[in-house]
């Protein structure tokens, strides 16, 4: 799919990974909206794109839909969905206080697994009833799953879970959607120089990027986007997470 002049939501498009995709696909004509529970930061960017921005909560059904559904107004219903937005909680099953409290196992996996499917829900609601474009396309769904899917660490039962769902989830929409020709797709990032990264000490910060093969450095936030427009623009590509993390594989620790 051509992004230029298509309605595209960036979800977590406030700052790091998000917000260096919704600057890109700007950039290639897209028509941004971002969506972000970060109100003040969300319409700053969306104000320097040309983009629209709205306050909202993925865990929240009638949040997003009322998110959707202005950015519709604005922009009309969106082919492009890149969701960015996540947290990455950290705690052992059992630790120094005792057992892991459940809701913090729960909120890891409200905000990173149930929001993925909620915003995909709604936005597919949107897409059914698009007119198709070259090659009976109507729109691709890009979610963020993370290596921890694959190789949660140590203190990462949480976090490794709700992104193994999301990652587990993308090949079974796909085989749904695609009588609709609505392709959908996830990102695996490794290590990336985001906020929830960089705010880490520095010795974490380089324990981590000593992992990574080569190239040995945090992923920038620019490669990701360049990769989400590969995948909106590569029709080809559809029930997949793709990794992008330099060939790092975590270890226990």
């Amino acid at each position: 799919m051509d992004p230029k002049g298509v309605a595209a939501l960036v979800v977590g498009g406030a700052s790091g990974l998000g917000e260096a995709v919704a600057r890109t696909l700007a950039n290639h004509g897209a028509r941004i909206a971002i969506l972000d529970r970060e109100a003040a930061k969300a319409a700053m960017i969306a104000r320097e794109i040309g983009g629209f921005a709205c306050a909202c909560d993925v865990t929240n059904s009638d949040s997003m839909e009322a998110a959707i559904a202005a950015a519709r107004g604005v922009h009309d219903p969106a082919r492009i969905v890149v969701n960015c937005a996540g947290i990455a909680p950290a705690g052992k099953i059992f630790g120094r206080k005792g057992a892991l409290p459940l809701d913090e196992f729960a909120r890891a996996i409200n905000v990173n697994l149930v929001g993925s499917f909620n915003v995909m829900r709604l936005a597919v609601a949107d897409m059914v009833a698009l007119a198709p474009l070259a090659g009976d396309e109507r729109g691709v769904i890009i979610n963020t799953a993370s290596i921890a899917a694959f190789e949660g660490q140590i203190g990462q039962c949480a976090y490794a879970a709700s992104k193994g769902g999301v990652a587990s989830m993308i090949l079974p929409a796909a085989r749904e959607l695609a009588r609709s020709g609505i392709r959908v797709l996830a990102i695996a990032p490794g290590v990336f120089g985001t906020p929830m990264v960089t705010s880490m000490p520095d010795e974490v910060q380089q324990s981590l990027i000593a992992k990574t093969l080569f190239p040995s450095r945090l992923g920038e936030p620019s490669e990701y986007a360049a990769l989400a427009l590969h995948m909106i623009e590569n029709q080809m590509l559809n029930g997949t997470t793709i990794r992008l993390d330099g060939a790092v594989r975590m270890q226990a620790n």
